[in-house]
């Protein structure tokens, strides 16, 4: 017998029960370690015994990399919404009003303008929270946009990429993005400005056949997923055993594809002595 329920008032009942949050407590994904919601959020996402780097959302990616958590959020162009009047289960549209209901965001890519250790930068994070951070108009069409704006503020351009790839509702609009984003790091270049980015998890298809990989530097976070095609898919084509840690972040730079893999809590640091590095700028005092 249930005396709560079956002796207790129910006012006094609703007094005595408790709402317990969802996400009250997370569970590691490599190690099985919980860890409370808030303890994981003050370590930028990072699982305190495990080193596992969970993704982070992207307001607070931004706000632990600029000074004093201030920034400046830049506007990017609207594009056409459904150029294919695309349809599958859902209607294109009403997949990306969920998703922005959901995400707060209007696309996958958000653009910001600050100061990294007082160094002036121009920054974009892809969110994978969006659509998987698919590539598609808006995205790409955000990301030219922070590269004309960092070439006209002369700052060094930061992208962290987190993507699936191309955004199959868009089709070939979708892949145009690749070579439109490409022409646009050529700009960054010819201007001599620094292009840095951060590969998190996981970054793949057409991001990484494009503007991902086009970096002056590379940097990837631990444990990052990098990659064109899925491992088992490779494994299925060349019909071979794929090695140990293949696409990992730390495989890569063994191999020479990244040049440096940084733990989350030092990407603030080591990001303001690559933009000082990078425009002859002065130490930081």
């Amino acid at each position: 017998m249930n005396w709560i329920s079956n002796v207790v008032p129910p006012k006094i009942r609703s007094m005595l029960k408790r709402e317990t949050p969802e996400n009250l407590w997370v569970k590691c994904p490599d190690s099985g370690q919980l860890v409370f919601h808030k303890d994981l959020e003050a370590n930028l996402f990072v699982v305190p015994g495990s080193g596992y780097h969970m993704r982070c959302p992207v307001k607070s990616r931004l706000n632990s990399l600029f000074d004093n958590a201030s920034y400046e959020e830049i506007v990017t162009p609207e594009v056409p919404v459904d150029p294919l009047k695309f349809k599958d289960v859902k209607r294109y549209t009403d997949r990306l009003k969920e998703y922005r209901s959901k995400t707060g965001n209007q696309d996958a890519v958000k653009l910001a303008y600050g100061k990294i250790e007082n160094t002036p930068a121009t920054v974009a994070v892809q969110d994978f929270e969006f659509m998987g951070g698919s590539l598609g108009m808006a995205a790409g069409e955000a990301i030219i946009t922070g590269m004309e704006l960092a070439i006209a503020r002369k700052t060094p351009f930061i992208i962290f990429t987190a993507s699936g790839g191309a955004r199959m509702q868009e089709g070939m609009f979708s892949l145009m993005q690749m070579p439109r984003t490409t022409v646009a790091v050529q700009r960054l270049r010819a201007a001599k400005l620094p292009y840095i980015v951060v590969l998190t998890n996981p970054t793949t298809g057409g991001v990484t056949a494009s503007y991902a990989m086009l970096g002056d530097i590379q940097i990837a976070e631990p444990g990052a997923v990098i990659g064109f095609a899925g491992a088992r898919v490779i494994e299925q084509t060349i019909r071979e055993r794929l090695p140990e840690g293949f696409q990992r972040a730390e495989y890569l730079k063994a191999h020479g594809m990244v040049d440096m893999v940084v733990p989350r809590g030092d990407m603030r640091s080591t990001l303001a002595r690559l933009c000082r590095l990078l425009t002859n700028a002065p130490a930081a005092a």
